[in-house]
């Protein structure tokens, strides 16, 4: 996405080489409470599989999806939406959709037929792209035990065609 709104630039899958750059680009949203807390060392976990779209400076954006373990026997691991954030002054042009569209690409490869994710604001993407409100309780119980009540998210769900 071009900085005016106009345009695409692709979306990649992030390699362990960018994991300080993508420390680097949530650090602000971690700042302020919108991401949860992480380490570097967290963004080279092969357990979640980050998208980005570089910037002149590094990502501008990422997104991760993480395979949660089936609840059910027989039935397909869910996706958990995690980590997602647009830099500061590049929100509003297109690059989040961008990438939630990627990230449903990705999980759609992987055989994933619902996702979750949380959120500190209202959702409106989320809402935009089919997700809807649900209590915590209906979540993935071993993701939905580790949210903290105080940050106060919303629970969003969706379910994808198979």
């Amino acid at each position: 996405m071009s900085r005016t709104g106009t345009g695409t630039l692709p979306v990649r899958r992030a390699t362990a080489a960018d994991a300080a750059a993508l420390f680097a680009l949530s650090e602000p949203s971690m700042a302020s409470g919108e991401l949860r807390r992480r380490r570097p060392a967290d963004y080279r976990s092969p357990e979640d599989r980050f998208l980005l779209v570089d910037g002149p400076s590094g990502p501008d954006g990422c997104v991760a999806l993480r395979l949660l373990a089936p609840e059910l026997p027989a039935h397909p691991a869910p996706g958990l939406v995690h980590n997602f954030c647009v830099r500061e002054g590049l929100r509003g042009v297109g690059l989040g959709s961008q990438l939630l569209d990627a990230l449903l690409d990705e999980a759609g490869r992987h055989g994933v037929r619902t996702l979750v994710t949380a959120s500190t604001g209202g959702g409106a993407l989320f809402r935009r792209y089919g997700f809807e409100e649900i209590p915590a309780a209906l979540a993935p119980r071993a993701w939905a035990d580790r949210l903290d009540p105080a940050r106060r998210s919303l629970v969003f769900l969706r379910t994808l065609e198979g």
